[in-house]
């Protein structure tokens, strides 16, 4: 399940996004995703995801998951704030 969302970030979201432990944003204003499961619970994050994430800043295009891919997506995003 975690490469099945490593794949689906790498694929949807570093574009913009830092998708690893230790790597850098391409787009300044997105945050990386090991700092985003910090901030944001996963539950928060799962609902946003089904209906479809939004983000105030005007670069990030909407996103809508269906619930295998929130699990993938979720599973991989907590797997970045677990010590290797």
């Amino acid at each position: 399940m975690i490469a099945e969302g490593k794949a689906l970030v790498e694929e949807k979201c570093a574009r913009c996004h830092a998708t690893g432990r230790d790597d850098k944003s391409p787009h300044e204003k997105a945050p990386p995703f090991r700092d985003v499961v910090e901030i944001y619970p996963s539950e928060n994050l799962a609902e946003a995801l089904a209906e479809g994430i939004v983000s105030g800043h005007p670069d990030m295009p909407v996103f809508k998951f269906e619930p295998p891919q929130i699990e993938a997506f979720l599973g991989y995003l907590n797997s970045l704030s677990e010590k290797p």
